[in-house]
């Protein structure tokens, strides 16, 4: 089990939820979201953690949305985290932005592309902050016991490992939910990201998605018993600047979650 603010991930406690928009756009998006979101756990009595990034480096094409600009969007995830008293996940692909990121973020992400990179490994460790790491499209489940090793040689044990699907030929993804299992017996909290996993890596100049399996893979995950659930959300995801094709509808989070709730309950005996 591993606190991040006041909130507990693992030991067969109730999921948490990770999810936000996709990448900061707009104050306007940014808060709203995450005030809908936070009424919705709140009301359903879901710990929440929320996730945007500030910015976006693994882009498909050049031309693709990268973000507001990195100072004017920790700006909007300050007033997040101050205004809304929550705790904040954030991507950092490089050494030098954990320095930047790392007092505001609670939860440092390193990308699925990134999750072998040893000097940003020990770097985020060596923040202190809680660490997610998202297993490579191009990993083994197994083969995460090497970014653990990592992370664990700072001293860090707040360690969070994300499944979001795996490379299955070309411009495609599935999910191997043994992966959730092989994970878990790391001894660290799984989460399950039902919204990358959709994903169609290389459609064009852009990845795609098909949205309609976000449920499905996201109720399955709990049935595993996973301790924490990732989701995308976005108020217009066709309209949203990054990732459009695979991102949960603000509107549908509230039924979802019900579900996932009652799945979870069942399969951990709460």
């Amino acid at each position: 089990m591993i606190e991040i603010k006041n909130v507990k991930l693992g030991s067969n406690l109730p999921f948490v939820l990770i999810a936000g928009p996709c990448v900061v756009e707009s104050e306007k998006i940014t808060l709203t979201t995450a005030e809908q979101i936070k009424k919705i756990t709140s009301k359903l009595g879901i710990p929440f953690i929320f996730k945007s990034s500030y910015k976006k480096a693994n882009r498909t094409s050049i031309k693709s949305f990268k973000g507001i600009g990195d100072s004017e969007a920790i700006k909007i995830l300050t007033k997040v985290k101050q205004e809304l008293d929550l705790p904040l996940l954030t991507d950092v692909h490089s050494v030098a932005e954990i320095s930047i990121i790392a007092d505001l973020a609670d939860v440092l992400q390193i990308p699925a592309f990134l999750c072998r990179q040893t000097e940003l490994l020990l770097a985020a460790g060596e923040s202190g902050n809680a660490v997610n790491v998202k297993k490579g499209q191009f990993l083994a489940p197994e083969d995460m016991k090497h970014a653990i090793e990592k992370i664990e040689s700072t001293g860090n044990k707040k360690i969070l490992l994300t499944e979001r699907g795996s490379t299955f030929g070309y411009n495609n993804l599935v999910v191997d939910m043994r992966s959730l299992v092989i994970m878990k017996d790391f001894g660290y909290p799984i989460v399950m990201d039902a919204t990358h996993s959709v994903q169609l890596p290389g459609s064009g100049d852009k990845t795609g998605g098909q949205p309609r399996f976000i449920k499905p893979l996201a109720k399955a995950a709990a049935a595993i018993g996973i301790d924490a659930l990732f989701l995308e959300v976005h108020p217009d995801p066709a309209n949203a600047l990054s990732d459009a094709e695979s991102q949960l509808p603000l509107s549908e989070l509230e039924s979802l979650l019900v579900e996932i709730q009652q799945i979870d309950a069942l399969v951990k005996k709460l």
